[in-house]
């Protein structure tokens, strides 16, 4: 390989130097695919565009996920998202169905503060009615991680955390045919295998794979079967276009074990309160794409998109101090709640990025219309069966069976304006204008109390600016404004008892950062300072009504304000010819407090103005090092998590039923090993939470059930991977 390149080099010169090249004359070479490479570092920025994004002036990581020795068959976030400064890990499913993280004080819940994309299509289920990404793709069918954080709100959607874009694999172009199969086998049961085809016929590249895994699970009663298809097409019948085809799925069906006590965990964190609970989301993720170079300096890019498919759960959905047992009377158990979500979500998104001159300062604008069509069939409180087996069937019809539709466009621009050599700015705007609307019935409330339509109107307004100042030494500053709709279940009352207010407004507010980027021979540094202003959060307040009886409101409570410092070292050194280390660092300290705010406390409303907001440890600090040798990639990974609290009340003092109380500080340390035996064999073997850490890493509030999730303990496994 590296003889090839050499030779490739040296041809080209020779002929450079024959040559007088016209400098209005393009030289176009045929794509070509590196397989494997060796980086000194395997996390970089984004360039300053790349297709019709405009990255400049951005906090931007990409992972390379090929080059890291981390446990990818069960997609074990805090390995992979190691060197990324601040990334909060909710780990409750070691099985690797999802991934949960968030940054800056956000929520983690399948990522859903986050505009999750794959290849540059968006995969949350409904970015209006929920935005959590159910689709589940496999980590061994990703080739890198490239994420942009709150600042790029403008251009790719108004979430707080920014955007999140798994770029697949693809055909290799050098071959007819290629096949790579991918397979682990590990503790608890683990058996994990990835299957996939590639190649290049003429114009047409192709891309499909397979991917299967089960596991018992670390705890008992929660066995995972997940599945998972992918085929594409890439047409490309000039250099110039190319269009692309691709239908992705994802579907798995997991055993949901139950929260716990702090009693039931501090004895026995491995057990399981419930053996008849399950969760099933089922995603398909169709997409055609379109990617033009109208000339050499205008690019356009047309993405249609679907997410279709549902999500189902089937449960005793008690609070962890509450048995599920058989009935002396009547010789069964009780009947299970039965939810099921179906997900008609549509999204066009045309985006155009042309480059031009203001005298002899180069600029760049990018702007975009995108258009979404969504209709989430909500069907929920099913009297479900009294058995133990994965089953949806119900008796009568749902408690709530509601229609959430939405129609929104957006309309966004960003231009780049090169004011000096070294200093650019770049501002830019977004306008969102559309509404969701809700239909249906709830068993226990008047039809006319119903919100029915949520406003979604916002002029979104951000400004980028980066000054060079060395070859490999960056400034960047950026603020945007951002927003997150009033999601389903924030207007859903969960009883009679409860009111959703008649003026529920969406939250917003907006993201600033400052930072500073060196990028040397030995040496990688990034520190960045933030700020998130998160205005109008949902909650519950304490009312009374017109007679006089207690009520639930669910309405805004307040306001919060997260600020921090986020910082990346890592240094390489060069032992010889044969070996390599590297050791990094990758720390952020986080203060998330409420602002102007209240919540209910029983029959009571309570000002947490000062609070501490919920799941945000003031320290997230993960620690590495890397020996290469030859084929050899050894990686320790030490990663602590500070303490934080699971209610805006701060409660120290757990409840009976673990639902809120005191998040202790966790502290764990895995190992994981590559060796590349040849380039068509490869082993890797990971030991995961080394010194067999039990810990949990929150006490969520509503799905899968308040109360302790534990975290799995230590695990190892065993990967071969193979190509022909």
């Amino acid at each position: 390989m590296k003889k090839n390149i050499l030779l490739f080099f040296l041809s080209n010169t020779f002929v450079f130097a024959q040559q007088k090249i016209d400098s209005t004359k393009i030289l176009k070479l045929n794509e070509v695919q590196v397989k494997e490479q060796q980086f000194k570092f395997n996390i970089q920025s984004l360039p300053a565009t790349k297709g019709t994004y405009l990255y400049a002036g951005k906090k931007t990581e990409v992972i390379n996920v090929l080059g890291l020795d981390a446990n990818i068959a069960e997609k074990t976030p805090r390995q992979i998202f190691a060197k990324v400064p601040g990334v909060f890990v909710y780990d409750m499913d070691g099985s690797g169905n999802q991934i949960n993280i968030s940054t800056r004080g956000l929520d983690p819940h399948r990522g859903w503060e986050f505009n999750i994309r794959k290849d540059g299509v968006v995969t949350n289920s409904d970015i209006y009615g929920y935005p959590a990404s159910h689709y589940s793709m496999p980590m061994e069918a990703i080739q890198n991680i490239e994420m942009i954080r709150g600042t790029g709100s403008l251009q790719y959607g108004a979430q707080f955390g920014g955007m999140l874009n798994y770029i697949g694999k693809q055909g290799d172009s050098t071959k007819v045919f290629d096949f790579e199969s991918t397979n682990s086998i590990g503790s608890y049961g683990l058996l994990s295998t990835y299957n996939a085809v590639g190649g290049q016929v003429g114009k047409v590249n192709y891309y499909a794979y397979y991917s299967k895994r089960v596991s018992d699970g670390y705890r008992d009663n929660s066995r995972s079967d997940y599945q998972a298809q992918s085929a594409q097409i890439t047409y490309r019948p000039t250099s110039k276009l190319s269009l692309k085809a691709d239908f992705s799925r994802s579907k798995y069906v997991f055993q949901l074990a139950g929260q716990q006590t702090d009693a039931m965990f501090y004895a026995n964190p491995r057990a399981s309160i419930r053996s008849r609970n399950y969760y099933s989301p089922d995603i398909y993720v169709p997409s055609i794409s379109l990617n033009w170079a109208l000339s050499n300096r205008t690019k356009l890019s047309w993405v249609n998109s679907a997410i279709l498919g549902s999500r189902n759960s089937v449960m005793f959905d008690k609070t962890a101090d509450i048995l599920d047992k058989i009935d002396p009377v009547t010789l069964q158990y009780a009947n299970r709640q039965v939810d099921i979500d179906n997900y008609h979500s549509f999204t066009s998104e045309l985006r155009i990025l042309h480059e031009y001159r203001i005298g002899k300062m180069p600029s760049i604008v990018v702007g975009g219309v995108q258009l979404m069509n969504n209709d989430l069939h909500r069907r929920q409180q099913g009297k479900g069966t009294t058995g133990s087996d994965f089953d949806l069937s119900i008796t009568g019809d749902f408690g709530r069976d509601l229609h959430f539709k939405t129609q929104n466009i957006a309309v966004f621009i960003e231009n780049r304006i090169n004011l000096t050599q070294k200093l650019a700015i770049s501002p830019g705007f977004r306008i969102e204008s559309g509404e969701s609307e809700m239909s249906g019935t709830i068993s226990y409330y008047d039809p006319a109390k119903l919100p029915n339509v949520i406003p979604h109107r916002f002029p979104l307004f951000g400004v980028n600016a980066d000054y060079q100042l060395t070859k490999n030494q960056n400034f960047y500053t950026g603020f945007s404004q951002a927003y997150r709709p009033v999601i389903f279940k924030d207007i859903i009352p969960a009883s009679i008892y409860e009111k959703s207010a008649d003026n529920l407004k969406d939250a917003s507010g907006y993201n600033f950062e400052a930072g500073y980027k060196g990028n040397f021979e030995r040496i990688r540094v990034e520190l960045t300072y933030f700020q998130l202003l998160y205005r109008n959060r949902l909650g519950t307040l304490a009312q009374t009504d017109a007679n006089g009886v207690f009520q639930i409101l669910r309405t805004n409570i307040g306001d919060s304000f997260t600020k921090g410092l986020e910082m990346f070292v890592e240094y390489y050194a060069r032992i010889n010819e044969k070996a390599n280390i590297s050791i990094f660092t990758s720390t952020a300290l986080m203060e998330a407090k409420y602002l102007k705010s209240e919540i209910r406390s029983g029959e009571k409303n309570i000002n947490i103005e000062g609070n501490f907001v919920e799941s945000t440890p003031q320290i997230i600090s993960r620690n590495g090092a890397t020996l290469r040798y030859r084929k050899l990639s050894l990686t320790s990974l030490f990663s602590y998590t500070a303490k934080s609290y699971a209610d805006a009340l701060n409660t120290v003092q757990a409840s009976a039923n673990g639902s809120v109380g005191l998040v202790p500080a966790y502290s764990i340390l895995d190992f994981n090993a590559t060796y590349r035996i040849s380039s068509k064999l490869l082993l890797k073997l990971n030991l995961n939470n080394a010194t067999n850490k039990q810990y949990f890493t929150k006490r969520p509030q509503f799905y899968p059930g308040p109360g302790i999730w534990a975290s799995d303990g230590r695990s190892v496994n065993l990967t071969v991977s193979t190509r022909f």
